[in-house]
């Protein structure tokens, strides 16, 4: 493998331990501590969509007239992440992107959507993403998280959203928090089983095929300059760090429930 590669995948390890570690896994117990799990990271499901596109529009014609652009390998790279992320299959066949997937399983398990969905709509009226998050009031550490993602898409800076898309943004489900999902799933079905594909389905697509491909994009943008490198792994250790925030701000919501019962 890319010595540069592999140089990023050790320094981001201790963080990223931490972050399959964090102990907001062990709270996580009942449905409703779920359901507060999901009302908070449907945000990075949308924020990673929003990241997936701004590297399509870098790395792609997405305009009229078309016109060749960038390297076909990157194009080829991007284009078919995109497919399998915004044009995937639910657990009945039917075509719908990830974060739409993951709306329709907060939906069954009955988590607030109001939020992210007054949200969405907002930014269909033209609202900025700020001024949206600010007046569907989400967390502070839901800000932090999303105004992250924003900041590196608009460095338009392809190797840096790359690498964030990749080291970032790549599997971070441990196998306790899974093994929890599939008890919940046998014992309540009927409000488990599509967020419980949703994971298998991201773990089967993200987790292998397309981390593969994210890789290979990272080398083809950053290629022999050693300044794009040193961007690649500062970018990427400040993502996972927004992302453990982001899991820091789930477990208080959590803990807050649990002593309010």
């Amino acid at each position: 493998m890319n010595q540069n590669i592999l140089k990023i995948q050790s320094a981001i390890e201790p963080i990223r331990q931490a972050i399959t570690s964090h102990s907001v896994y062990k709270y996580i117990h009942e449905l409703e501590d779920l359901q507060l799990f999901m009302q908070d990271h449907v945000f990075a499901v949308w924020d990673f969509m929003s990241l997936l596109k701004g590297l399509q529009r870098n790395l792609t014609c997405v305009d009229i007239p078309w016109i060749p652009v960038g390297n076909a390998t990157t194009r080829f790279l991007i284009n078919e992440i995109v497919i399998g992320e915004e044009s995937d299959k639910d657990e009945e066949g039917n075509v719908m992107s990830h974060f739409e997937l993951y709306l329709k399983a907060m939906q069954q398990s009955r988590a607030a959507t109001e939020q992210i969905e007054n949200f969405i709509t907002l930014l269909s009226q033209r609202v900025g993403v700020q001024e949206a998050l600010a007046k569907v009031a989400v967390s502070e550490s839901v800000r932090q998280f999303v105004d992250f993602t924003f900041e590196v898409i608009n460095t338009q800076k392809p190797h840096i959203m790359a690498a964030v898309f990749t080291f970032g943004r790549e599997d971070l489900i441990p196998s306790m928090f899974l093994s929890m999902v599939k008890d919940l799933n046998q014992s309540m079905p009927e409000s488990i089983s599509i967020f419980n594909y949703y994971l298998e389905r991201h773990i089967e697509v993200d987790g292998d095929h397309h981390s593969h491909l994210a890789l290979q994009m990272v080398e083809e943008l950053c290629g022999d300059d050693a300044e794009k490198w040193a961007e690649a792994e500062a970018y990427s250790l400040r993502s996972l760090k927004v992302r453990n925030q982001l899991w820091n701000g789930v477990e208080v919501k959590i803990k807050e429930l649990a002593e309010s019962v």
